[in-house]
């Protein structure tokens, strides 16, 4: 082998490390910021209260929670719905991975989920088009899987799994 060829072999090598280790770190800096909001006090708060609503049925939810006569529980739903969503479209695209997700925010994406289950399908029937909120749905159901596989799902999140959306 000549000088010429080796000198190609170990730069070509050196950029293949160096453009692996730059994707690492994008990935690193993207998984940060967008679970950064789950990890505040205010992304608690917010979690928090939403899982705290209550409510007997459907019809009991839309007079007290629906975005004709809540506007402001509306805006505090939408913004956790959508951060899930977009957790889970970028699950699916492959640029976050489930560990991260579930160490993270796992059970909050998966109690939210189970939680609202119920007034998405609801929504997807008349507000919503059909498959709103799928990629949160997808992203849910894996985490749900994986948490399964560590022995962790444990009886509180099955309890609340069994009534979701109802008063808990």
């Amino acid at each position: 082998m000549t000088l010429a060829a080796l000198s190609f072999v170990v730069a070509a090598s050196y950029y293949a490390m160096n453009l692996r280790e730059i994707t690492r770190s994008r990935r690193i800096t993207l998984t940060t910021t967008v679970l950064e909001p789950f990890m505040t006090v205010e992304g608690n708060r917010l979690f928090l209260e939403l899982t705290q609503m209550t409510w007997n049925d459907l019809d009991d939810y839309t007079k007290k929670y629906d975005h004709r006569v809540n506007p402001e529980n509306f805006a505090k739903r939408m913004s956790m719905w959508n951060r899930c969503h977009t957790l889970g479209s970028l699950y699916r695209e492959g640029l976050l991975d489930l560990k991260t997700l579930y160490v993270g925010s796992g059970r909050m994406i998966i109690w939210l989920w189970f939680k609202f289950r119920p007034i998405i399908e609801m929504y997807r029937g008349t507000d919503f088009e059909a498959r709103a909120y799928e990629d949160w749905e997808y992203l849910a159901e894996r985490l749900l899987e994986y948490t399964d596989s560590r022995g962790e799902r444990g009886e509180y999140l099955r309890d609340f799994m069994e009534k979701p959306g109802t008063t808990t």
